[in-house]
């Protein structure tokens, strides 16, 4: 690699001395980029820049994305992630350069790392390239600091653009990286007219005497007290079909960012969030995390309790199956001579936490049912091996994919049928399954344009939140955490589902779980804390709880 010259060198120096790792300090790049207490997120947000930009140089100069945010967790806490320029996440082979620039210990160790990845990476620096990074922040209070800090970043790099596009949800950034570099249009706007319009095209196609009016009469959405409550409240103007009402909604002084509210908060304590009582039993609703990546739905059951009717993001994932199944068995004309019109490989991606109950049902339905490693980057690069590919966690994190080769080959299907069999029952799913590929968000898990696509199956079928939560019944489950010295001792194989290291582990945990009735357990290393996970399923809650401890048991006795 040619000398970058006196003006990169200079200019990465400055940046690194503006935002000094301090003495203690270890920063870690991982699913969610890198987080902290807010207030000391300086030095990673700045060398984040550095990586954004020269990830866009590395690919000719193609947009890349820098979301500030730490989605949902508390609004002290805030962070940063880097958007690759396919509107996924960055690269994981980048990964291992993120956390060693992040924690450069001088200028001139920061320098000398970014020349070294230069050369390993063939990206030559100072030679008039040009690079662009689209920043974008949700509401927390150090976001508009820290956008500023991530700006200086950015400009380490000569030739990069630093484009603020403003405060916006986590998924809205993917989307206008993705379009940005497909030469479509990416603007905040484009985004929102996108998402309803294809929202109104799916219902106007929901079949006569199936939609229930019912159903649109009111549905009340959790925003979390963060972005995506104020970009719904933007948009609920337009989504005349549904009458919606937004709790908190992320207004000055309606309450705190994540604070007892939002989508994880509902999905792991499963009782209804604040701002919600009484008065809500039997009311449809839905809750969002902090920055809009993540849907539940929930209903509280009774005005005495707290407690909810969870419908989480295994019974989201459900719920798509069943509606893309729908219209693909019409597309193909299942009972007809000339079926397979659309061949399609239709795939499901899940991880170890998903409900065993939610697999079964998945399988029986005849479908492709795939596991990967836990992390939405192994799920979303799974799903992207289909036709369509769906993958949601059951936190409520997921989207549907539709790949760059079946999309032609449905919109040339429709085309067909709209000049032979126009109105047809076939040309209706193939226009179903078209505007659902519109309306979902294709770069990431988009709790807006997810709720838009669950009101529209609802609608379609005619189906209360009642017939959806009876898909099926849920296994009960206990999650436990136990303390490890090192835990890197335990490897696992198979997803995540057995342990192949240490030796003789997992054949006591099967031995235990052959113990309980409809029994699962695995164990797993945390890829945060020295602890080791224990997720365990049964029949029944003491059951679960039961097999948990004993497994749990069983770790601490073997790695100590």
């Amino acid at each position: 690699m040619a000398d970058p010259g006196g003006e990169q060198r200079a200019a990465l120096l400055v940046a690194a001395s503006l935002f000094p790792v301090p003495d203690g300090a270890h920063f870690s790049y991982g699913t969610a980029g890198f987080r902290a207490e807010g207030s000391t997120m300086a030095p990673a947000v700045c060398r984040a820049g550095i990586v954004a930009a020269l990830r866009s140089v590395k690919l000719g100069g193609a947009a890349v994305g820098m979301v500030i945010t730490a989605s949902h967790n508390p609004v002290d806490d805030n962070g940063v992630k880097i958007v690759d320029a396919d509107g996924g996440m960055m690269s994981r082979a980048w990964e291992p350069f993120s956390d060693a620039l992040a924690n450069a210990p001088t200028p001139d160790a920061l320098l000398q790392l970014v020349l070294q990845f230069a050369k390993d990476e063939g990206i030559t620096l100072g030679e008039g390239h040009s690079a662009q990074v689209l920043l974008a922040r949700d509401t927390r209070p150090t976001g508009e600091y820290l956008l500023d800090v991530a700006t200086k970043g950015i400009n380490a790099i000569v030739g990069s653009v630093a484009l603020d596009m403003g405060i916006l949800t986590t998924p809205q950034l993917h989307w206008m990286v993705r379009n940005k570099n497909r030469g479509l249009k990416s603007s905040e706007v484009d985004y929102f007219t996108q998402i309803t319009e294809s929202f109104r095209h799916l219902l106007e196609l929901t079949p006569d005497g199936k939609g229930s009016d019912k159903l649109m009469e009111k549905l009340i959405v959790d925003g979390a007290n963060g972005i995506g409550g104020l970009k719904l409240e933007e948009i609920k103007a337009k989504l005349a079909s549904l009458d919606i009402v937004v709790r908190n909604s992320g207004k000055e002084g309606e309450g705190i960012l994540n604070e007892r509210c939002g989508a994880d908060f509902v999905q792991k304590e499963k009782v209804h969030p604040a701002g919600f009582g009484p008065n809500d039993v039997g009311v449809r609703c839905a809750s969002f995390d902090g920055d809009a990546d993540r849907l539940v739905y929930f209903r509280i059951a009774s005005p005495s309790s707290t407690m909810i009717d969870l419908v989480d993001g295994d019974k989201i994932l459900s719920l798509f199956v069943l509606f893309i199944r729908e219209q693909l068995d019409i597309v193909n004309g299942k009972d007809s001579e000339d079926n397979k019109v659309l061949p399609t490989r239709f795939g499901v991606v899940q991880t170890a936490y998903a409900n065993g109950a939610s697999t079964e049902f998945l399988k029986n339905l005849g479908l492709e049912v795939v596991f990967t490693s836990t992390g939405v980057k192994y799920l979303h690069k799974k799903a992207l091996e289909y036709d369509i590919g769906i993958y949601f966690e059951a936190n409520g994190h997921g989207t549907v994919l539709f790949s760059d080769e079946f999309v032609p080959r449905l919109e040339s299907l429709t085309s067909k049928f709209s000049s032979k069999a126009a109105g047809s029952t076939r040309h209706e799913a193939a226009l179903r399954l078209l505007a659902t590929s519109q309306l979902i968000n294709q770069a990431v898990g988009d709790a807006l344009s997810g709720m838009l696509l669950v009101e529209a199956i609802l609608q379609h079928k005619g189906w209360s939140l009642q017939n959806w939560s009876d898909l099926y019944t849920d296994l009960p489950s206990k999650q436990l955490k136990v303390k490890v010295k090192d835990r890197t001792c335990i490897i696992t194989t198979d997803a995540e589902r057995k342990v192949f290291q240490p030796s003789g582990l997992q054949e006591l945990i099967d031995r235990e779980v052959g113990n309980y009735s409809q029994g699962r357990c695995f164990v797993r290393p945390s890829g945060t804390e020295d602890v080791v996970r224990v997720y365990a399923e049964a029949s029944t809650v003491e059951a679960a709880d039961s097999l948990a401890k004993s497994v749990a048991q069983l770790v601490e006795r073997i790695l100590g």
